[in-house]
């Protein structure tokens, strides 16, 4: 992994490349301002699209008995922001039980949906990996785990690793659908932003926090060579995608905007442990 905290790349001679953030809306957004704010080029080029989940009733209940977990996960900042969406008027999070969420983002966006951060779990900031192993990591040896209740929040469907270590360990795994993950939709801005990435492929950088949205750019663009292209990716399965679609430069960074921006040049010499730790942004898995 290339950890761009951990290098100090010389500023480059020319403009910095533009990023293309692909994370779903407003999220994109988001980051767009966070980056632009550390002095780089960026847009939003939303690659997935998120909707309501299939089945209300089933939110709705699960908020109605969200006192019978141990613990509830969150995928992503997109199950957090779904799944409060429709908490209930009056019902505030249940004592005792934890949030866990993969990375930083999610647990950011728990505390901004209300939830108290001593309930909230994540990885450490220091883990450099954000995903169900680095959450298992710290969540394993907070309970007895056999007969203890736990629910996933997340879309239609997802990676059951933490899903199936949770059961090994003799938890009861139940899933609820939050939201769903749709193909995007470009409107004439989008289109023209990708037909510039396309005819100047170093002039952009690509930032993918999801292998998903890397799937959904051959439906796009369907004859582009991105041998060219440079792409930044959030972990190494997404960054293993980018590069089998053809990307010619793919550079795994921790998922923070300082780091991103040091991956460019941006930013000069290594990060201070408080500046990564406290720095905002929700680029866990969408």
């Amino acid at each position: 992994m290339v950890d761009a905290a951990a290098v100090s790349p010389a500023r480059p001679a020319g403009p910095l490349p533009c990023v293309l953030v692909t994370r779903p809306q407003p999220q994109a957004d988001e980051w767009v301002a966070r980056l632009q704010a550390l002095g780089l080029p960026a847009a939003a080029l939303p690659l997935l699209g998120i909707g309501g989940p299939g089945d209300v009733g089933a939110v709705l209940q699960a908020w109605q008995q969200l006192a019978h977990n141990a613990v509830v996960m969150f995928v992503s900042p997109s199950a957090v922001d779904r799944f409060f969406a429709l908490r209930p008027a009056g019902l505030a999070w249940p004592p005792g039980v934890i949030a866990a969420a993969p990375g930083p983002g999610t647990g950011l966006a728990l505390r901004q949906a209300g939830v108290p951060a001593s309930a909230v779990l994540t990885p450490p900031e220091a883990a450099g990996q954000f995903d169900s192993e680095a959450l298992w990591s710290v969540l394993q040896g907070r309970c007895a785990w056999p007969g203890r209740r736990a629910l996933i929040v997340r879309g239609e469907q997802g990676r059951d690793w933490l899903a199936d270590v949770l059961r090994q360990h003799g938890a009861q795994v139940h899933f609820v659908e939050a939201y769903r993950r749709t193909a995007p939709v470009l409107d004439a801005a989008g289109q023209a932003l990708l037909a510039q990435a396309l005819a100047r492929p170093d002039g952009f950088c690509w930032l993918f926090s999801s292998s998903e949205a890397i799937g959904h750019l051959p439906a796009l663009a369907p004859a582009a060579s991105w041998g060219q292209a440079r792409a930044l990716a959030t972990h190494p399965r997404i960054a293993e995608t980018a590069r089998r679609q053809g990307f010619g430069q793919v550079q795994q960074v921790t998922p923070s905007p300082q780091a991103v921006a040091q991956a460019l040049g941006a930013l000069p010499g290594r990060l201070h442990a408080d500046t990564a730790a406290t720095a905002p942004g929700r680029l866990d898995t969408p």
